[in-house]
């Protein structure tokens, strides 16, 4: 145990403690640990059991997820992995960014927080476990945990599920440590100077200006937002603010929605169906940015780089762009660092 001791005027056999840091757990929605069947399988059957993703009842969804989906969605979710995946560090795009986000994020905050900050990452869904990183957290003397889910926009199958699955990993610990979660962070002036700047480099480096920028988010079942959840909103608050930063008008942009999953009603409109409107429509060239992801993954790289760009294609449109997530840029470094120094007031000034 790193840095522990023996507490002042205890007895001699008193088990050492570590204590005195203040950890910030970075934490993403996960990844299968290969992309072949059975790493697979466990990954999706972690992921679709979540009730804050399918809230379906156990007993109607279970066994149509165990008995059906499960025995042939591995193959083809594993053959999307496999035209992404890292194979020089055999792991996916999203474990190598989230790898890199997490030290220059380490960096930032040493030099802005001090040596009594620790920072580390872990998944809502595969590895690292968020149980194994608090526990970590809780060994290397940490007294206090900012959780910090890379989610801009909150939405119940993201944000909230990564808090529960923390709040779960403290009931674990014998010596909880005060605990945090972050306030979600769409309208922060320093997230949306980031998403500008990539806007702004991505057409920089274009010959043509795209006829219209594709802003698609992750989508939800319309019946979450009936029931309260503020994901739609804050979506369409970040969209008016990078609009409203860009200096642009509301023709030069369009908020869309992918990832449709199931028979029921989605946010609308589809970025599927929207990027073929636009192509009819004579927008032959469009570019597309998804601001509510943090790091590129199967559904930045292979769905909007591969499918969403095929339905633009067949509809008639020429020139498709694609303005990857915010990754490990250094405005993208500075907006989260901003986000936890304002979540950390109180514990480090």
């Amino acid at each position: 145990m790193p840095d522990a001791a023996t507490p002042a005027h205890a007895p001699t056999d008193h088990p050492k403690i570590a204590r005195g840091k203040t950890g910030i757990l970075l934490a993403n929605l996960g990844t299968p640990d290969d992309y072949s069947y059975w790493p697979m399988r466990r990954y999706l059957n972690e992921f679709l059991s979540d009730k804050r993703v399918i809230d379906y009842p156990a007993w109607k969804w279970q066994p149509l997820l165990q008995l059906i989906i499960l025995s042939k969605r591995p193959f083809s979710s594993g053959k999307a992995y496999q035209s992404i995946w890292n194979h020089d560090k055999g792991e996916s795009p999203l474990m190598t960014i989230t790898k890199a986000q997490t030290a220059k994020f380490a960096e930032a905050a040493k030099a802005r927080f001090g040596d009594t900050v620790m920072v580390d990452f872990c998944m809502r869904y595969g590895n690292p476990s968020t149980k194994s990183k608090v526990r970590a957290m809780v060994a290397a003397g940490c007294e206090r945990i900012l959780f910090f889910p890379l989610y801009p926009q909150y939405a119940g199958a993201t944000s909230a599920t990564a808090n529960d699955q923390f709040f779960r990993a403290l009931m674990h610990e014998t010596w909880q440590p005060a605990a945090r979660t972050i306030t979600p962070y769409f309208d922060h002036p320093a997230y949306i100077e980031a998403l500008a700047q990539s806007v702004e480099r991505g057409y920089g480096e274009l010959e043509k200006r795209p006829d219209i920028l594709v802003v698609s988010y992750h989508g939800m079942p319309t019946r979450y937002l009936m029931q309260g959840d503020p994901y739609h909103c804050q979506c369409q608050k970040t969209t008016r603010l990078l609009k409203e930063r860009l200096g642009w008008t509301d023709t030069d942009l369009v908020t869309t929605f992918q990832s449709k999953f199931g028979p029921e009603d989605w946010l609308q409109p589809y970025t599927v169906e929207e990027v073929a409107r636009l192509a009819d429509s004579g927008k032959k060239n469009i570019a597309v940015i998804a601001p509510a992801f943090s790091a590129d993954c199967i559904e930045t790289l292979e769905e909007i780089n591969e499918e969403i760009k095929e339905s633009f294609e067949h509809a008639g449109g020429e020139s498709f762009t694609y303005i990857p997530c915010l990754n490990d840029a250094d405005a993208h470094i500075h907006a989260l660092i901003d986000v936890a120094a304002e979540n950390l007031k109180g514990w480090i000034d």
